[in-house]
């Protein structure tokens, strides 16, 4: 008997909370086209966003796409190439300025080289260029300022050669060591990693004196401490 009480009790129990929780109601109004239409314009303006996330550090970890024959490549053919494409673009000005440089040093010896080659074999024929000759202004001018004679005429054209070969040599080493600096940067992309969060930070400190210093007067002493953070 008590079995059929408990599960009379249970079913109207039920029967009331269901009737509480029904939402609908029979003499409520209708939505409008207007309402419905105001619903859809919010649901639009209220999209989903994703928020921002913070800076981390750039890393440069090894890239197997960077290949390092191209690098060499392009900088073989057009010097400083291959740094534009290693995207190390600070080093293109200093390239083309030491190339520039060597350049003004080989025409100036150059220049010198061809006017006291043609004055040595002036001297060495025993005659003179003519007035209005191409070597007239300068033989006169190293005659009547030292008396310049064959001997020196000919040691001033061997230095200033000399001067002019260095430059060309030290042009066609500039360019060799420039597409060898690309092949190497460009093999440490390829193949190894590096990191830029490196930071070191120095900040005061105390230091308790060594036991074998009793002749210090303080007990503590000021230092300096010094934190390296590695990747």
């Amino acid at each position: 008997m008590q079995k059929y009480l408990f599960i009379l009790g249970f079913a109207v129990a039920f029967a009331f909370s269901a009737r509480a929780q029904a939402p609908v109601n029979p003499t409520m109004p209708a939505k409008s086209k207007s309402d419905s239409l105001q619903e859809k314009r919010d649901s639009v303006k209220s999209k989903p966003f994703v928020p921002k996330i913070s800076a981390i550090p750039k890393r440069y970890h090894p890239d197997s796409l960077h290949s390092p024959t191209k690098a060499w490549h392009r900088s073989v053919f057009v010097p400083g190439l291959g740094q534009i494409y290693n995207r190390q673009y600070w080093k293109v000005p200093i390239i083309y300025t030491g190339f520039t440089l060597l350049y003004l040093m080989y025409k100036f010896n150059a220049d010198n080289y061809n006017e006291f080659l043609a004055l040595a074999k002036y001297a060495q024929s025993g005659t003179a260029p003519q007035k209005g000759d191409k070597y007239y202004d300068i033989y006169q001018q190293i005659q009547g300022s030292s008396g310049a004679n064959q001997q020196a005429l000919t040691d001033a054209t061997r230095s200033y050669a000399r001067y002019r070969d260095l430059a060309v040599i030290i042009f066609v080493a500039g360019w060799g060591i420039q597409t060898i600096d690309a092949y190497v940067d460009a093999k440490f992309k390829h193949s190894y990693s590096m990191d830029n969060d490196f930071s070191v930070k120095l900040r005061p400190t105390l230091v308790n004196p060594p036991v074998n210093a009793p002749t210090l007067g303080s007990a503590i002493i000021p230092g300096l401490k010094v934190t390296f953070t590695l990747p």
